[in-house]
């Protein structure tokens, strides 16, 4: 009885830590997303697409948003945790783009890139954390030229990606058979895996321009998203903006205090 009293308080101790690791103003963002997100599943419900019940498919869109918006929280708070709960959202998202039957380049990224870059990533930020608090890790910034050549990257590789998924015949209902839009979904989730990269890139070695590749990923996605009718997914998109701006403003104040103790190493 005794023991099981022990595990009781070390639970509600637990979750005691966890609600106060959150700043208010990070749980008032989480929550208004997540019931907002709801809110709209009602407004908005999804018919049933390729055959698959659209309460299923409402169900993956609302886990997307429940665990990204995690995802973003911890990331904005420099914490290697994100990368787990990350995993969970490669998962979502395979299984989300699988019954879609659509956005298969985002789908080959996800398989092939973002698993294994969040594993080795959680190992390599394990490795950088701050001096003073090991829950933070050091983050940095980038330099102009490297700016410059993925720009370019992004531009060669959403032409190439992007010209042969209009060659496959991707069969989906999502779009109504209007072939424009498959088309420009087609170049845009081109653009998208070519930003992801270069985002889990920068992540990876923890550079602060992560979040200029999430804000150009959340406008793609907003696009993709209405072309689409996924209104639900728009609150997500809502909540890339706003979270993106505060760990943007986050990392750049932690880069400027800590100036003088700037990580040379390359990973």
């Amino acid at each position: 009885m005794e023991e099981q009293v022990k595990k009781e308080n070390k639970f509600i101790k637990r979750l005691k830590d966890l609600w106060s690791y959150f700043t208010t103003y990070e749980k008032v963002w989480f929550f208004s997303i997540l019931i907002l997100s709801i809110i709209f599943a009602f407004l908005f419900p999804e018919e049933d697409i390729n055959g698959v019940n659209g309460k299923i498919i409402m169900a993956l869109y609302l886990a997307d948003i429940f665990f990204n918006i995690l995802c973003e929280l911890l990331i904005s708070k420099q914490s290697k945790w994100n990368f787990i709960v990350s995993l969970f959202i490669e998962v979502t998202e395979i299984t989300t783009c699988i019954v879609l039957a659509y956005r298969f380049a985002t789908m080959a990224t996800t398989i092939f890139f973002w698993i294994p870059i969040d594993i080795i990533s959680f190992i390599n930020w394990h490795k950088h954390p701050d001096k003073v608090d090991d829950n933070l890790t050091k983050v940095r910034k980038l330099s102009g030229l490297a700016e410059v050549l993925c720009i370019l990257g992004i531009i060669v590789w959403t032409a190439g990606v992007g010209y042969f998924l209009t060659t496959l015949d991707l069969g989906t209902d999502l779009f109504g058979g209007n072939e424009l839009y498959e088309v420009i979904v087609c170049y845009l989730d081109a653009c998208v895996s070519a930003v992801a990269i270069l985002n889990g890139l920068f992540i990876f070695f923890r550079y602060r321009e992560q979040w200029i590749a999430w804000y150009i990923d959340a406008i793609l996605e907003t696009i993709i998203n209405i072309l689409a009718g996924q209104y639900v997914l728009l609150v997500l998109k809502l909540g890339y903006f706003t979270n993106t701006t505060y760990g943007y403003i986050k990392w750049t104040k932690y880069i400027k205090e800590h100036k003088d103790e700037t990580d040379k190493s390359f990973t």
